[in-house]
């Protein structure tokens, strides 16, 4: 069978799905410790940084501890849904849950264009680094709109990755791939 993003996002999905249930806080603990040593490395100059960070559905990597750690000292932004798209909005409490299960603060009017680093989900990564998501293309087409690529950082509990290319053009790339137990620097970029 010839592997495309649909059937190869699937059997990411199962992956996640099937994953090891009993290891579940340890991987969040170890995937929270690698992604906030990274940002912290990033940021050499300790300037007041500018983060995307999501807040997790049930199968996602759950990086709600680095979350709430980093919004002490740096401006914390979560996606607020619009149409098939997304804006960022300050992460602020309470949540409320909207379509697809997503927990989204509340709406603002203040116009957030620009961000140091971007903390995205994955289901699976392909030969050019570039983002399987869950298909509705809401990432790809919320970094269209950015007039500045920030740093961006893929999140996965459980590794999903191919050598072989099936994104679109259109689909977002990272810097910086983390899950528990691996960390991979995109050389391609």
């Amino acid at each position: 069978m010839i592997l495309t993003k649909s059937n190869f996002r699937t059997k990411c999905i199962k992956k996640m799905k099937k994953s090891d249930k009993h290891n579940k806080i340890y991987k969040t603990a170890l995937l929270n410790q690698k992604l906030l040593e990274t940002i912290l490395h990033l940021n050499k100059s300790n300037k007041r940084l500018k983060i995307l960070f999501y807040y997790p559905l049930k199968d996602e990597a759950n990086i709600v501890k680095s979350l709430k750690f980093l919004r002490k000292n740096h401006e914390v932004y979560i996606p607020f849904m619009e149409g098939k798209s997304f804006k960022m909005v300050p992460f602020r409490l309470p949540l409320r849950k909207k379509k697809f299960g997503i927990l989204e603060a509340g709406n603002t009017t203040k116009n957030i264009n620009k961000i140091d680093i971007a903390i995205v989900p994955i289901v699976g990564v392909d030969g050019n680094f570039q983002r399987v998501g869950y298909g509705k293309g809401m990432y790809d087409r919320f970094f269209e709109k950015l007039r500045v690529k920030p740093y961006t950082i893929f999140v996965q509990e459980e590794l999903c990755s191919t050598h072989q290319i099936l994104c679109d053009v259109y689909d977002i790339s990272c810097d910086l791939l983390i899950t528990p137990t691996k960390t991979i620097e995109n050389r391609l970029l």
